[in-house]
């Protein structure tokens, strides 16, 4: 696996949609851990639960919406008892279907609530 950071810059539109995706996702990780059974921890059964629900709610695309259901997954694994009560919006998941990274011409492609950009 490869974790790459990079400073955006973004213009004033694509900063908007950023930080809505960013609000959306965490909402939904939000609504995911309240709303199953705290000792459900496996992300394919919270997949089967909640899936649909997230994209409807939410408007996350299908990529994003298994990032959400993920995160929440690895969260109640590591954390245990004292997990997380509500997700801030401050990061999202991406993985090579919904982030790209051009090295040529110094572009990222992100898949975002308004779509990809």
């Amino acid at each position: 696996m490869l974790t790459v950071r990079c400073k955006l810059k973004p213009s004033d539109i694509q900063a908007k949609s950023i930080g809505d995706t960013l609000i959306a996702f965490a909402d939904a990780c939000t609504w995911i851990n309240q709303n199953i059974d705290p000792k459900i921890k496996g992300k394919i059964r919270i997949q089967h639960m909640v899936y649909r629900d997230v994209r409807d709610k939410f408007g996350l695309s299908a990529n994003l919406a298994i990032r959400a259901i993920n995160r929440v997954a690895s969260n109640r694994k590591t954390a245990g008892k004292n997990g997380i009560k509500e997700f801030k919006p401050t990061s999202v998941d991406y993985d090579q279907r919904i982030f790209q990274y051009r090295e040529a011409d110094e572009q990222a492609g992100l898949t975002l609530l308004s779509g990809r950009v």
